[in-house]
């Protein structure tokens, strides 16, 4: 008989004892066990309870059951059903449904062995609930008992399983039963595809994909297409995702907000921005998650303006930006040093209310640091209830960058009194301050804690840490001891830090060594080249400064432009080595040359050992005198008030003749002017700097 409700005739001449029947596995007759009152079991006092308590006494069990369902007491309503002596299929879809919902898994195992021992004989409808059940609270073994058991499957059965095993990663299992399927839906296909995709196996999801195609029977819906372009995207293939594309116009599918976001994130990925934001600017029903996609894009292809002018168009559609908003932008203002744009969203963000525990607050932290803006970071951080990890750790980072490494450890001790584990990250940050500090013994003494107080494993950037403090003070033959012996092999970053120490030490030795291998792991970067002709330009050695530059002509690798910018009225100027492309570009080196005499006059001397050309003095100095730095330093002292501060940013390290020239330009301005090279924040002021001389 095929019936939701059928039970067996022997279980109707019995009392049902659920506390046999679920905790005991002995087929003998044991004597029902005497229950208390249901009113005296667990109700509270309350109009519903009292309800509740009438139905009970009057046997309406359903009803009460349906009644502490809607409440979410799942676990009250369970114990009415124990004792119900013929539940209904109503009953147990009502709490299975409830199960599923709360993905309380002990409550539904309870009702599945219910179903059981009371001799209900379960059809497809209820078993599949059950098996839905066990899927939702990943509790694979269980529903795949439970589908080998069921003597009657269909397409729901099937395609529950597949869906299951296909969130869960076992593709293997999930395509067997795909391929032993007679009967196939959209959502079968669709579930393999998207779980192929979800699991990093895009070549597979497209193959499914096509296989789906060449079956007339079936028509790509709305989510079959995402899964598919996501795909392509992952794969950043253009040519298969305007395929897919070109399907969707093809077969006239309905283009929702999911098919549209799909759309745009794979041509975003596949590097075709202006398709992207054509296909956004075309979408109807536009959410924040689109346009906080679409801003990212912009971001991550280095379009600034593009991204930020799309932000601000956010704000004037009525749409809220949610926090992975914010975070995205707040993150390309640090990125850019674009602090005021990022002040701006930081009101924004207090206007509509923000969680200062969020991890958007987190990014505020993070931008102020990046910014040279460490009182606002640390506002930021006083303001949060719970900081976590990642404001300790941008702080930790921040204080070191700009000048304060021993607040940085002083922020780090306070870390650990908080009870925060501190992770890797942080621990780049710590070796860091020591580095910027000079306390080579502290720092030793941070590393080896790492692993023996902390219980965690050195990184490699860890290593490069500690050969860039070591190296840096000098200590070059413990930096080559440790290289020798570490547990990894050396990667670019800690070759780097040797040769960087090398360069400051002038060890011609040593340097060659770090070069060669820096030269066989990227052999296109320019640094490499730059930095080992400058030692050797220190030493003098013409010959071999020609013989870099020769290898750099033949590999044909070209040297990064030095390039610094400045922020004036919301306008960023951007200058080059010797750049006479600015409007006020006459009016600037005007400026340098009465400050070059001035400097000259308080002591200052042209650092010319750098210079690669085998030059005259008088030319190297006016070679010195256009660095980019220094050209975006005069301008905006000849933009601004007296007293203004001066913050230039720098895409590469400031070199030894420019540091030394602000120092003396801070002093005779008297200005407080920041720069951000490619390694720290300089605050200089009164003829000094926060480094200490020392970077």
């Amino acid at each position: 008989m095929k019936s939701e409700q059928v039970y067996k005739v022997g279980k109707l001449l019995k009392l049902f004892s659920p506390r046999r029947a679920i905790c005991s596995s002995s087929t003998t007759s044991q004597p029902q066990l005497s229950k208390p009152p249901i009113h005296n079991t667990f109700f509270k006092s309350g109009a519903k309870d009292e309800l509740v308590k009438r139905l009970c006494r009057d046997n309406n069990f359903k009803e009460a059951i349906d009644i502490l369902c809607e409440q979410k007491r799942l676990r009250e309503a369970i114990q009415i059903l124990d004792h119900v002596d013929r539940p209904s299929a109503a009953t147990y879809y009502t709490l299975l449904q409830l199960c599923l919902q709360l993905r309380a898994l002990d409550e539904g195992m309870k009702v599945h062995a219910h179903t059981k021992t009371s001799g209900f004989v379960p059809g497809v409808v209820i078993s599949n609930r059950i098996l839905d059940m066990y899927i939702k609270c990943n509790s694979i073994v269980n529903a795949k008992r439970l589908f080998d058991e069921m003597a009657e499957r269909d397409l729901c059965s099937w395609n529950i399983m597949i869906s299951g095993y296909a969130k869960a990663g076992r593709l293997q299992e999930a395509r067997k039963l795909f391929d032993q399927m007679t009967e196939r839906d959209n959502f079968s296909w669709t579930a393999m595809i998207s779980g192929y995709v979800r699991h990093d196996r895009h070549e597979e999801a497209l193959e499914l994909y096509r296989a789906m195609q060449r079956h007339e029977n079936f028509k790509c819906n709305k989510f079959t297409m995402s899964s598919a372009l996501a795909a392509s995207a992952a794969i950043q293939s253009l040519h298969l995702g305007k395929e897919i594309h070109g399907h969707i116009l093809r077969i006239g599918l309905d283009l929702d907000g999911v098919v549209w976001s799909a759309l745009s994130d794979m041509y975003g990925k596949c590097g075709s921005i202006g398709e992207a934001r054509h296909i956004f600017d075309k979408t109807v029903d536009r959410d924040v998650v689109s346009w906080t996609a679409m801003i990212d894009r912009y971001f991550k292809e280095g379009r600034r303006e593009e991204g930020f002018a799309l932000f601000s168009d956010l704000l004037k559609s009525g749409i809220w930006p949610n926090q992975f908003t914010f975070s995205g932008v707040l993150n390309a203002c640090a990125d850019y040093a674009a602090e005021e744009l990022g002040k701006q969203v930081h009101g924004h963000m207090m206007r509509i209310g923000f969680d200062p525990s969020s991890f958007a607050a987190s990014t505020l932290v993070h931008m102020y640091t990046k910014c040279g803006n460490i009182k606002n970071a640390r506002r930021v951080f006083n303001g949060m209830p719970r900081p976590d990890l990642v404001s300790w750790t941008s702080l930790i980072s921040g204080y070191a960058q700009n000048g304060q490494p021993d607040e940085a450890l002083q922020f780090f001790e306070l870390l650990l009194k908080s009870g925060t584990q501190p992770d890797h990250i942080t621990f780049v940050g710590v070796l860091s301050a020591c580095t910027h500090a000079g306390l080579v013994d502290k720092g030793l003494e941070y590393f080896h804690s790492i692993k023996e107080k902390h219980g965690l494993t050195h990184t490699a950037d860890h290593y490069a840490c500690l050969i860039d403090l070591l190296s840096r003070s000098g200590r070059l033959q413990e930096a080559e001891d440790i290289i020798d012996k570490m547990p990894m092999k050396p990667d670019k970053f800690l070759w780097a830090s040797l040769l960087g120490g090398c360069r400051i030490h002038g060890n011609l030795k040593l340097a060659k060594r770090a070069a060669e291998a820096l030269f066989e792991i990227e052999p296109e970067n320019p640094a490499t080249y730059t930095t080992l002709a400058n030692i050797y330009a220190t030493a003098g050695l013409w010959g071999d400064v020609a013989e870099v530059r020769k290898a750099m002509d033949a590999r044909g690798v070209v040297k990064k432009p030095g390039l610094s910018w400045i922020e004036i009225k919301r306008e960023v100027h951007v200058f080059l080595v010797g750049d006479t492309s600015h409007a006020k570009s006459k009016e600037i080196h005007e400026f340098l040359g009465k400050l070059s005499k001035r400097m000259k006059e308080e002591g200052y001397v042209p650092d010319t050992n750098f210079v690669l050309h085998d030059v005259e003095e008088e030319q190297k100095e006016q070679n010195l005198s256009y660095h980019s730095e220094k050209l975006a330093v005069a301008f905006g002292i000849i933009s601004t008030p007296a007293g203004t501060l001066i913050k230039v940013f720098k895409n590469l390290r400031t070199c030894v003749d420019c540091h030394t020239a602000i120092k003396f330009i801070s002093k005779i301005a008297k200005r407080k002017i920041i720069v951000r090279d490619s390694n720290r924040f300089h605050c200089f002021e009164d003829g000094n700097c926060s480094c200490r001389d020392y970077w």
